[in-house]
């Protein structure tokens, strides 16, 4: 038996290594290297924002970098702390410290293994774009809204963990803001929007970071301007020693509390890094295995809690960096892994100087590239059930929090799913006289007689609670007792348990009142899930009809038979 084939986890970094060459390995080098410094400011600011320091941002970068490009699905998918896990952990650890965090990044990396084994990596790609897009851009506002106190420079004790409350505190506050500490910021953001344009491979945020560390530390030391916060100011001294695996505590109560949240971290892991391996695999060609990519970024999510880490997922913005130089192989992300580890090992007292104004305005950047506002502004012009759930998941997001708004978010996304699809299915009623070939290409006709007593229905659609209630209401509203009822099903892809019961419910009735059941055109899928149901015992295997032709002589034949027994009588 071949278990990985079973299980469908099978690293890209094995399959890579097959035909390896030093000619790939030259590209890989210079890849994994870029990407490292560009992955270095994007995870110290991560880590700060997330509510924990610089050194949690950078080993999860490295740890969890390293197992999601060993373990993965992706050749050249890219791993680390991101944007989108912001908000849900500082959440998480303003309500549950970080003993909670470390507990629900590890049960989200339990239920991101599950989901690949259980081979639904393919199903968390059906997830509605609205939702995706509402999240993303409501995360992208709350992101921009914890840095004003950073970019501004304001004096505020305790800021407020609501997003209302939040600017209802700047906007008392905005007195107390320094020129040069915004100065810094904004400088960092018009260095990250220029760079692109000098040269696209420049990382900006690194660029920014080393110019305005550079003059924050000539204006302290030269010019006796003060004031403006660094990281060494707000944090200490950063340790550079690798942090020992400790335990994590977990427990009945820990899981029955923490669960939603594990749930929420492994839900956007999934559709972080599944979307990321999908731009990565149309730029390259290649083909992601999605339930290998899960289980890769679920053992990085149960490993990184051990080591004091933050969740982790595939990071779109560093995979395409890895791409655009020349990666195309799970090495580029491990060498980029050990990049960020020499930085840690051996430049950790440099970050110190870095201005956290710097910091906010590349989080600025980031927030602004997550908005996705020109996507916004297209799906406003959808219908108003897409705009529906945009505006709920993304109002949700900011007031909220993530979990309430995907949670949400996703069930009046299928509620109105539902409903489209009720309004979308029809049911006909047919008497006298039925097209066999109506609703088909072919033009010529084929008219079938039906005998008086026979109503024939036709359902368009998936047979399912909605419809079926819908069915049952008109059944009631017919208020006539014909002799027949053939229900025509050729257009019933598929038919659920309440569909099932009202058929049942349906037959019996008829069955009391004298009337017989028919049912026509049944495909395979559908039939098997009657059988099962056992309504061929209940209706007569020989009343369920591959034919609507065939269905219509039995029906007459019926209504015949019935008849000539009232005329002996």
């Amino acid at each position: 038996m071949n278990l990985s084939r079973k299980l469908e986890f099978k690293p890209k970094f094995i399959s890579e290594l097959k035909d390896y060459n030093l000619k790939k390995f030259k590209e890989d080098l210079i890849a994994g290297i870029v990407v490292g410094i560009v992955a270095l400011p994007l995870a110290i600011a991560f880590g700060i924002a997330s509510g924990v320091t610089p050194t949690v941002g950078l080993i999860t970068a490295i740890i969890g970098g390293f197992l999601v490009s060993a373990l993965g699905g992706n050749s050249v998918q890219i791993g680390g702390p991101t944007g989108a896990f912001i908000v849900i952990i500082y959440n998480i650890i303003s309500n549950y410290g970080l003993t909670g965090l470390a507990i629900a990044t590890f049960m989200a990396g339990v239920i991101l293994v599950l989901l690949g084994l259980f081979k639904l990596g393919t199903i968390i790609k059906f997830i509605p774009y609205p939702i995706v897009v509402g999240f993303t851009s409501g995360i992208a506002l709350t992101i921009f809204s914890t840095q004003i106190v950073d970019l501004f420079g304001l004096q505020i004790d305790n800021v407020p963990s609501d997003f209302i409350g939040k600017w209802v505190a700047y906007f008392s506050n905005f007195d107390t803001m320094s020129f040069f500490t915004l100065l810094v910021g904004l400088i960092t953001i018009l260095i990250i929007a220029i760079t692109p344009r000098v040269n696209k491979k420049l990382p900006g945020a690194l660029i920014a970071i080393i110019i305005m560390t550079l003059a924050v530390y000539l204006l302290k030391h030269f010019c006796g301007i003060s004031g403006i916060e660094t990281i060494g100011d707000r944090f200490g001294t950063l340790s550079h020693d690798i942090p020992r695996p400790h335990e994590i505590g977990v427990n009945m109560n820990s899981i029955n509390l923490l669960l939603p949240s594990a749930f929420t971290i492994a839900i956007l892991g999934a559709i972080e890094s599944l979307l990321s391996a999908t731009v990565a695999d149309g730029a390259t060609g290649n083909k992601t295995r999605s339930n290998t990519e899960l289980i890769g970024q679920g053992i990085a999510n149960i490993v990184v809690p051990f080591f004091g880490g933050i969740p982790v997922t595939g990071a779109i913005a560093r995979t395409m960096t890895n791409i655009t130089n020349g990666g195309r192989t799970p090495v580029a992300g491990v060498i980029h892994a050990i990049v960020l580890l020499l930085i840690f090992l051996f430049l950790m007292p440099l970050i110190n100087y870095v201005p956290m104004a710097c910091l906010a305005g590349v989080l600025v950047v980031v927030a602004y590239n997550m908005s996705g506002w020109r996507t916004v502004r297209g799906i406003l012009k959808n219908p108003k059930s897409d705009i529906a759930v945009l505006a709920t998941t993304f109002l949700l997001t900011v007031i909220f929090d993530l979990t309430i708004a995907i949670e949400i978010g996703m069930l009046l996304a299928a509620l109105l799913f539902i409903r489209r699809v009720t309004e979308n299915t029809s049911i006909h009623v047919f008497s006298n006289q039925i097209d066999v070939a109506d609703g088909t290409e072919v033009l010529h006709k084929e008219i079938l007689n039906v005998a008086d007593g026979v109503e024939i229905y036709e359902i368009n659609g998936p047979f399912f609670f909605g419809v079926a209630n819908k069915f049952d209401e008109m059944m009631l509203n017919m208020g006539d007792k014909p002799a027949v009822r053939i229900l025509r099903m050729r257009h019933v892809p598929f038919i659920d348990s309440t569909g099932i019961h009202n058929l049942e419910t349906l037959i019996q009735s008829s069955k009391r009142e004298g009337i017989h059941v028919v049912l026509s055109g049944v495909i395979p899928s559908v039939r098997e899930v009657l059988e099962h149901a056992n309504i061929p015992d209940l209706i007569g295997a020989d009343h369920i009809c591959d034919h609507i032709s065939k269905a219509v002589t039995l029906a007459n034949s019926l209504v015949k038979d019935q008849n000539l027994h009232q005329i002996s009588w």
